[in-house]
């Protein structure tokens, strides 16, 4: 064999291997997608729930102003990432995460705590795979009295009215001496 079919045959090789390294490198199998995320924030910390079910090879990674998330997980088994460049600081040995069947939950404690952060990313862009989790919302700024609860500050509430028996009666039933429109006898069914 000559030299230059010998260089030819390892040129082939070689661009067989670069093709090969191509197709994997792009198969969907391979690529990493961004997982569903919802969050919202509290006096002291954080949460961002992630929305993969089944994970596997979860990695979550604290850094001072960073949320790096990636896992194998879901229905078809995709390969997420998501990397969070946070609105502040936070104190990366104090935070943790916690996996569920459904997700996982990253509790980010606050460098700053009462800080309000109005967002959860340091930029002001709309991600399409980060929304708000309104059902745990709340204006905590607004607080006046934080070492009541507010079932705490019901029951308090409720106390301080008496018992039953200082509640007066109000069943109309039981008064037959008020006159209503609609007290009139109604006629018997057939």
């Amino acid at each position: 064999m000559s030299v230059e079919m010998s260089r030819l045959l390892e040129c082939r090789w070689s661009m067989l291997d670069a093709f090969k390294a191509f197709c994997l490198a792009v198969s969907p199998c391979c690529i990493k997608q961004s997982a569903s995320a919802k969050w919202y924030d509290r006096r002291d910390a954080v949460f961002v729930e992630f929305c993969v079910e089944d994970t596997k090879d979860l990695q979550v990674k604290f850094e001072p102003s960073k949320l790096i998330f990636s896992c194998v997980g879901g229905t078809d088994n995709a390969k997420h990432l998501n990397e969070v460049d946070l609105f502040g600081a936070i104190d990366p040995n104090d935070s943790k995460h916690k996996r569920t069947d459904r997700s996982v939950l990253c509790c980010l404690r606050k460098s700053e705590v009462g800080k309000s952060w109005p967002r959860l990313t340091k930029e002001k862009a709309k991600l399409n795979w980060l929304s708000v989790d309104f059902n745990n919302w709340k204006d905590w700024e607004d607080d006046s009295d934080e070492e009541f609860s507010n079932y705490d500050r019901f029951s308090e509430m409720m106390n301080s009215m008496g018992g039953e028996d200082d509640l007066p009666d109000v069943d109309p039933a039981d008064d037959e001496d008020s006159a209503d429109s609609d007290d009139e006898k109604m006629p018997d069914l057939e």
